[in-house]
């Protein structure tokens, strides 16, 4: 009897161990590896395309003409006129914008950027009396604000005062409302204080231009002037020296030039004198825009 129980018992407790054993083989089976996820590259984003709020959105240029070039051009040492992109050279022709005026009589043409004043375009005005030169300003809505009576001097002396805008801004990222504005509210202020029509004829801050800059000074009567002949004298702070200035001009100078000096420059006032009398030698005849 009692083999019987101890049978038993060992019969109930061999299916106990292996009914647990059954289990904690199911539990502690490896669950299946997912496969190795590869990582998409991320994708660009395009930034977002903004669209300008226009002043007047017929005056918005269209994309091609809306793009902003800056004057440049390739000196030579030959004397001779500088070369520029021939597109370019065709584009400003079209609307009766110049860079330089050819003629076989090597006239030249001197002209001054007056953004603000420094003190020394009344000793500019003095050289140009003294050696019977006329040259064109270029002037600013600063420059008239705060110089009136060396603006009214330029224009009793014979000067051309031509228009370098109100504010001075990039000319090829303005609409046409802001364009008109900038030249017209210049315009406005020099005949209030002269009496006088302004030249028509403007440069564009920084040179910076475009298709449509150029169609719209064409449009107001205003011929659009780059130049032929200039250097970094435009900064009070980095001047190059009277010497340099002098050189700079002579070693440039072809028939037909447009020279662009800054009235803030005392290096180009101190070499101003020199520059005309040496040219003059050189048979060469000063000379302003329509004559």
């Amino acid at each position: 009897m009692r083999k019987c129980k101890s049978c038993l018992y060992l019969v109930l407790l061999l299916s106990i161990i292996a009914a647990v054993t059954g289990c904690r083989s199911n539990t502690s089976a490896p669950s299946p590896t997912p496969p190795a996820q590869t990582e998409e590259p991320a994708q660009e984003t395009p930034a977002p395309t903004t669209t300008p709020v226009a002043e007047n959105p017929d005056s918005q240029p269209p994309a091609a003409a809306a793009k902003s070039w800056s004057w440049w051009f390739t000196r030579n040492t030959q004397h001779q006129i500088p070369a520029a992109n021939q597109d370019t050279v065709q584009l400003i022709a079209e609307n009766n914008a110049f860079y330089v005026i050819p003629n076989n009589n090597k006239k030249i043409y001197l002209t001054f950027d007056a953004g603000y004043e420094l003190g020394y375009t009344a000793k500019i005005l003095d050289i140009l009396e003294r050696q019977q030169v006329k040259a064109a300003f270029f002037i600013t809505g600063q420059y008239i604000k705060t110089q009136p009576d060396l603006v009214k001097r330029m224009q009793s002396s014979g000067h051309l005062v031509c228009n370098h805008t109100w504010n001075h801004p990039d000319l090829a990222t303005v609409s046409q409302e802001t364009f008109n504005q900038e030249i017209k509210s210049l315009e406005q202020r020099f005949t209030e204080l002269t009496g006088a029509p302004m030249d028509h004829y403007l440069r564009p801050p920084m040179g910076n231009y475009s298709e449509n800059s150029l169609k719209w000074a064409n449009e107001l009567g205003y011929k659009t002037v780059f130049w032929s002949i200039a250097f970094m004298d435009w900064d009070p702070n980095k001047q190059p020296g009277a010497e340099f200035s002098y050189k700079h001009v002579l070693a440039n100078i072809h028939p037909g030039a447009v020279i662009l000096l800054h009235a803030i420059s005392q290096s180009d006032t101190e070499a101003l004198d020199r520059i005309i009398s040496d040219l003059r030698a050189q048979g060469y005849v000063f000379s302003t825009f329509g004559h």
